[in-house]
């Protein structure tokens, strides 16, 4: 069988490696992948980007199935041109993946379905939010209603980071856009919420419309630096298992957050199938609330979950692209995965591109315990070269979290670039007493 899969970051790589794996599947193509997955002899970078350009293409191939990864081509309708020419894609359609394109939709859905979320409210009108944030006062979280690559949440921790983050992302002037914000119809739109404290870790599960097959849970690193200080990325590193989320934990998400979620998009008539990740925050008591909703993998949990999992994953994604997830079973490796990222110079706000990489191998092969998954890399002749902010993310299993940990950074070591940065406490809140 050929399989698609649809994106060119780290999660893509990670998906793409996986089903490689795979004895059903021939060939694996990535859309339009990057300089690792050009590495890769079992896959195939194919350079389209547009969706009815990929709808033709995978039709006019026999694709036997097609995985989306990224939020942005999910959010342009690109399950609903595959499925209405009667081809088989895992992801939300474009009305489902609002939950993740659209926080004022996210928020009220919640809000409609009794799902434990923070208190929030939704502006158009700047000096209404700014009264507002004046009012509640700080730390207060202010996000846009719209895919920003995961940079379009602040966590302001005083006034003025607040005021600031309302200015960004209600810019009248629409070339004023340093968050690289894509707003929603009618406008820039932001939601203002709650500070939430606790644990924050990361719940995904696929969905099938009806059913839910919960993926290994795992936590990442959102601030740029050592200690989680320094600006929110989209991701510096992860690793998997969650600790934090203990069997009750895990219960009661399933109880009070996923379950509600799946029933309810059914009830309002937009059934959920893809990739549905909960980011939650965990408060003392164990008691999780909704911080987001994504639509796909998180980048970069897929690496260290991937790492883990034992199960063919396109038996997976064919079972839950037929309604049949309640017929799988998900077997994990008992060992941690961890995952550390290496982005370029000037990340997050001004990634320099072009920096050759050094230390990988030939054709991407390593041994067992150990992977490279690359995200903003490209082939230039027998050179790869930086493409994008997060470059690689170096990832390694371990008989603990310590030991994943160690074999990750020694792995990171050998490989280089000009002005590389990663942080060097992947893991912390798992190592912590």
């Amino acid at each position: 069988m050929k399989v698609l899969v649809i994106g060119g970051g780290g999660r893509e790589h990670a998906l793409a490696w996986k089903l490689a794996q795979s004895p059903k599947v021939q060939a694996v193509y990535v859309a339009p992948g990057n300089g690792g997955t050009a590495l890769d002899s079992r896959l195939e970078n194919i350079a389209i980007t547009d969706v009815k350009a990929l709808r033709e293409w995978a039709a006019a191939e026999k694709i036997a199935l097609t995985v989306v990864g990224p939020e942005q081509p999910l959010a342009a309708g690109i399950v609903d041109e595959f499925r209405a020419h009667g081809l088989r894609v895992f992801g939300p359609t474009k009305a489902a993946a609002q939950l993740e394109s659209s926080k004022a939709f996210s928020k009220a859905f919640m809000k409609r379905h009794g799902i434990p979320t923070a208190e929030y409210e939704t502006f158009t009108d700047a000096a209404a939010a700014h009264a507002y944030v004046d009012e509640k006062g700080a730390p207060i979280v202010v996000k846009a209603d719209g895919l920003a690559a995961g940079k379009g949440v602040v966590v302001a921790m005083t006034l003025h980071e607040a005021h600031e983050a309302i200015e960004f992302m209600l810019a009248p002037n629409p070339d004023f856009n340093p968050l690289g914000v894509t707003h929603n119809e009618g406008g820039a739109r932001v939601v203002i919420e709650e500070f939430l404290q606790g644990e924050e870790a990361s719940f995904i599960v696929m969905c099938d419309g009806k059913n839910v097959a919960a993926m290994a849970t795992s936590q990442d690193h959102k601030r740029l630096l050592d200690g989680d200080e320094g600006p929110n990325t989209g991701g510096m590193g992860a690793y998997s298992p969650a600790p934090v989320v203990t069997p009750e934990v895990h219960g009661r998400a399933m109880r009070e957050i996923i379950l509600p979620t799946i029933k309810g998009m059914e009830k309002d008539g937009i059934p959920f199938t893809g990739f549905l990740y909960a980011g939650l925050m965990i408060d003392a008591e164990g008691k999780p609330k909704t911080l987001e909703f994504n639509c796909r993998m998180g980048d970069p949990e897929t690496q260290p979950i991937m790492m883990r999992l034992k199960t063919d994953l396109y038996d997976v994604m064919m079972a839950a692209t037929s309604g049949a997830l309640d017929q799988i079973e998900l077997d994990w490796d008992r060992r941690p995965a961890l995952g550390v990222v290496m982005a370029a110079y000037g990340y997050p706000l001004n990634p320099r591109k072009g920096d050759a990489i050094t230390g990988l191998t030939k054709g991407g092969e390593m041994p067992e315990d150990a992977m490279v998954f690359h995200a903003g890399t490209r082939k230039e002749g027998d050179a790869t070269l930086t493409s994008g902010g997060r470059v690689l993310c170096v990832t390694a299993l371990g008989s603990t979290v310590k030991a994943a940990q160690q074999r990750a950074y020694e792995v990171a070591k050998g490989i280089g670039f000009d002005g590389a940065q990663y942080r060097k406490d992947i893991g912390w809140r798992a190592l912590k007493p």
